[in-house]
C-alpha cells in the first residue's frame, strides 16, 4: 500500500515520511518545496501533476495547506486556490485512481468565533458536536474543503477522515502578549492541559485513520492532547485556571517554580479527543502528566520526532514585530 503524503516538507509532512520511512512503508512525499522528504515537486493546485503522482497510491494522508500564519502575507483567493481547489484536485484524483483511505489534516480553527467568550464565561468544552463556526479565511477554506471531502464521500464512496488536528508546532506563539509573558516551552508545556498535540501523537492518529478509513467511510476526529479536565471544570478554568491544575497536580508548583514556569491564569476551552481514541484505537503518549514526569527527571517533554523536525518557520521574511505578520 503506497501512502501519498502532501505537504512533506512541512511539519507534519516531515514527520510522517520519517515515521513511515522507518517502518519501511512504501511512501511518497508531495511538495511546493524542495526537501529530503519530497519525492515531487509541485503544487496541488495543478490538477495534471496530481493525476500524475497517483500511480500506485492506494491511501493519500493530504496535510499540504496555506495556514493561519499566512493570513496576512497571502491573498483570500489564494487560500481559496490552495485549501480548496488543492483538496478538489486530490479528491477527484483519489476517487478516479480508486484511492481506499483518504485522511485530510484539518484544524480545531474550524471553531474559531465559538471559542470567544465573554470575560468569567466558563470554558468551551469542545467536542465534534459543536458547530464549526471559522474566524479567518484559514478556518473558512479548511471547513470548506471539509465539506467537499464529506461530498465525495457520500457521492463517490471515496473512504474520507478528517482531523481537526490541536496546534502541534514548535514556533513561538503568534500572540506577541503571550510571547512576551511565557517562554515558548512554558507556553507549550500549559496548551498540552487543553489545546496542544506532540507531533508524534499527530502522526500516530493519522496513521489510525489511514487504517481504519475503509471501515468507518467517514468521520470528522478532534485531535488534540488527553486533557485532565472534565465538564465540571469549565467555570473554573474561566476564573482560575492555576488552581484547577495544582490541584489536579499536587507537584506541579514546585516543578514549574524550580523551571521558572508560570501556569496560565485563565484557559478559555477544552479540546476533548474521546472519539478519536475510542473510535480510531488512538493512543495519545504526550499530555501533561507527561510534562511533569519529565519535569521530575530533567528530561525534554517533546517526542525525539518533534525534536528531530524541529521549527521551520512559515515565511522566508524576518518580521519587525515577531515571527508571524498576524495578531490573532
Amino acid at each position: 500500500m503506497t501512502i501519498l503524503v502532501t505537504g512533506s516538507a512541512g511539519h507534519l509532512g516531515e514527520a510522517l515520511l520519517r515515521t513511515l520511512s522507518r517502518r519501511g512503508a512504501p511512501v511518497r512525499g508531495l511538495d511546493l518545496k524542495p526537501s529530503p522528504f519530497t519525492d515531487a515537486v509541485g503544487s496541488i493546485v495543478d490538477p495534471g501533476f496530481v493525476r500524475r503522482q497517483m500511480h500506485g497510491v492506494t491511501a493519500i494522508i493530504h496535510s499540504a495547506t496555506l495556514h493561519k500564519p499566512h493570513v496576512a502575507t497571502h491573498t483570500n483567493q489564494q487560500f481559496i486556490d490552495t485549501n480548496v481547489g488543492g483538496t478538489l484536485n486530490l479528491l477527484e484524483a483519489a476517487a478516479a485512481a480508486g484511492v481506499t483511505s483518504f485522511v485530510f489534516t484539518s484544524t480545531t480553527s474550524a471553531f474559531g468565533s465559538q471559542l470567544r467568550r465573554e470575560a468569567g464565561q466558563a470554558a468551551v468544552w469542545v467536542t465534534e458536536e459543536l458547530p464549526p463556526v471559522p474566524k479567518n479565511i484559514y478556518g473558512t477554506t479548511k471547513l470548506m474543503a471539509e465539506n467537499l471531502c464529506e461530498l465525495f464521500s457520500r457521492e463517490r464512496r471515496l473512504p474520507v477522515v478528517i482531523l481537526r488536528t490541536s496546534r502541534f508546532f514548535p514556533e513561538a506563539d503568534d500572540d506577541a502578549e503571550l510571547r512576551s509573558a511565557y517562554a515558548p516551552e512554558n507556553a507549550q508545556a500549559n496548551e498540552l492541559l487543553y489545546r496542544r498535540l506532540d507531533i508524534a501523537d499527530a502522526v500516530s492518529a493519522h496513521l489510525a485513520a489511514v487504517e481504519r478509513a475503509p471501515d468507518i467511510g467517514f468521520a470528522r476526529y478532534i485531535v488534540s492532547a488527553t486533557s485532565p479536565f472534565q465538564p465540571h471544570h469549565l467555570a473554573a478554568l474561566a476564573r482560575d485556571a492555576a488552581s484547577v491544575v495544582r490541584e489536579l497536580y499536587p507537584d506541579c508548583a514546585q516543578l514549574y517554580a524550580a523551571r521558572g514556569w508560570q501556569l496560565f491564569p485563565q484557559i478559555d476551552r477544552v479540546y476533548v479527543n474521546d472519539r478519536a481514541r475510542r473510535e480510531l484505537g488512538w493512543r495519545p503518549e504526550f499530555d501533561f502528566a507527561h510534562v511533569l514526569s519529565s519535569l521530575r527527571t530533567g528530561q525534554d517533554f517533546r517526542s525525539a520526532l518533534a525534536r528531530e523536525v524541529g521549527s521551520k518557520g512559515y515565511h522566508e521574511t524576518t518580521f519587525d514585530d515577531g515571527p508571524y505578520p498576524v495578531a490573532s
